[in-house]
């Protein structure tokens, strides 16, 4: 048994169990955090924290998590040659400085609005808004240096502070019999920037001194990563949205499909582990010019992830109705074996496509990998408006498009450009050409 669980550690990417063990802690916190606040608040202020929660999840994960990428394929390519990440620290800090100001001063111009649309005129809610950015981004920018230089107990360990942190403030605010809103929300920005300060003392030791980084070697790729990632998250929560706009007054399926995504996409959640050891592995093997050991990566990576998505679909599709009406309170003759399977192989699809665009990303093809993101999503959007029944054009659409998108991801790794195998000058040359033609 020993000798099976030491193979299996050694199979996977670097890092993976502490990173892990963080990502299920914080997975845990958002869902608990979530439903503390709603046996503490009424329905009209759970609805609020719930609109916030999802605002600031993915916009703050659509802007500020590129950064962190692009942090970590740029560290770990110049640690492998030797050279300091403190540069890159500074130019980076600038950079998110940056973005949050756009983003803090464009809630500030459309406050009113806001508030109005979505937090009854509570322009409050819109402050608390504006402090979940904050937390985040300075969370996304220590964690690309953590991730570049491969200190990923101590990344595992911010993820689960902050994880413990925000179950901690939800049972300590219902406990204290506290029924604000507001005060549910600032948990989003409290715990994130508390987290990142545990880890702050250790990302400065490591970001040691190196030569200068220019801005378009930083940020020439960030766009169209940035681009892409917003595409991906779409394609990803586009089947929710899309239900609810088709079939608006069919309750009982759009609350059976809501729970059914939840389900399905759990590998999703998993899978989370996996991407920060990931891309410092690739981005590592592409700057030192190890073939072999990028090729094996990838291919131990894409055989994991398709046995989570078998470990993940296969239980959906045979107890999902069950699971979906014990869990979610759905009814379980709404959605049925076959609507599950769909959804199973549409998650699976996506999980390969963000793998397989992980690589694109570490040898420095950003403007391919936004072209396949940009195709799936076209896929997506063609398949649901064409007639029929309604979850079946969005079951379908779920799963095409990210199969579209895992196609050309493919090609683009067949396709010239950066080879991994030529050496850490060569690799870091053709990253940069690869770059510039993308400008």
């Amino acid at each position: 048994m020993t000798g099976v669980l030491g193979r299996l550690t050694r199979a996977l990417p670097p890092g993976l169990l502490a990173v892990g063990v963080g990502t299920v802690t914080l997975g845990f916190a958002s869902y608990a955090h979530l439903a503390v606040a709603g046996h503490a608040l009424d329905r009209e202020s759970l609805a609020e924290v719930s609109v916030l929660w999802t605002m600031a999840m993915s916009f703050g994960l659509g802007l500020f998590f590129p950064v962190e990428q692009e942090l970590t394929r740029v560290i770990a390519a110049r640690a492998a040659s030797g050279q300091g990440a403190l540069p890159v620290l500074r130019k980076a800090t600038v950079l998110t400085a940056g973005l949050l100001v756009v983003v803090l001063a464009g809630l500030a111009a459309f406050s009113g609005r806001l508030a109005d649309v979505f937090f009854h005129g509570d322009r409050t809610m819109v402050l608390a808004l504006a402090a979940a950015f904050v937390g985040p981004a300075a969370c996304y920018l220590t964690r690309g240096v953590l991730a570049g230089l491969g200190h990923f107990t101590s990344y595992g360990v911010q993820l689960g502070v902050d994880g413990v942190l925000r179950i901690a403030f939800s049972v300590g605010l219902m406990v204290a019999g506290v029924h604000s809103a507001l005060a549910y929300s600032l948990i989003l920005a409290v715990s994130p920037l508390l987290a990142m300060l545990v880890s702050l003392p250790r990302t400065l030791r490591i970001a040691r001194p190196g030569p200068a980084i220019g801005w378009r070697e930083l940020c020439s790729g960030l766009g169209m990563l940035t681009a892409s990632f917003l595409l991906a998250q779409f394609v990803a929560n586009a089947a929710v949205l899309s239900i609810q706009v088709l079939a608006p007054s069919q309750a009982v399926l759009v609350g059976a499909f809501t729970g059914a995504m939840v389900l399905s996409r759990v590998p999703l959640f998993v899978f989370g582990a996996l991407q920060a050891s990931l891309m410092s592995g690739l981005s590592t093997a592409v700057a030192t010019g190890d073939r072999a050991g990028f090729r094996r990566l990838l291919t131990r990576t894409c055989g994991m992830v398709g046995a989570l998505g078998v470990l993940g679909g296969v239980p959906a599709v045979v107890l999902g109705p069950w699971i979906i009406h014990v869990a979610f309170n759905a009814d379980r003759h709404a959605l049925g074996p076959v609507d599950f399977l769909w959804l199973s192989v549409g998650t699976l699809a996506y999980l390969l496509a963000t793998v397989v665009g992980q690589a694109v990303i570490a040898r420095g093809h950003h403007r391919r990998q936004l072209a396949g993101w940009a195709l799936g999503t076209l896929a997506l959007l063609l398949i649901t408006c064409l007639p029929g029944d309604p979850a079946l054009r969005v079951e379908a659409a779920y799963t095409v498009g990210p199969l579209v998108v895992l196609a050309v991801m493919l090609l683009a790794l067949r396709g010239g450009g950066s080879v991994p195998g030529a050496g850490p000058d060569a690799a870091r040359a053709a990253v940069a050409a690869d770059t510039v033609s993308a400008g």
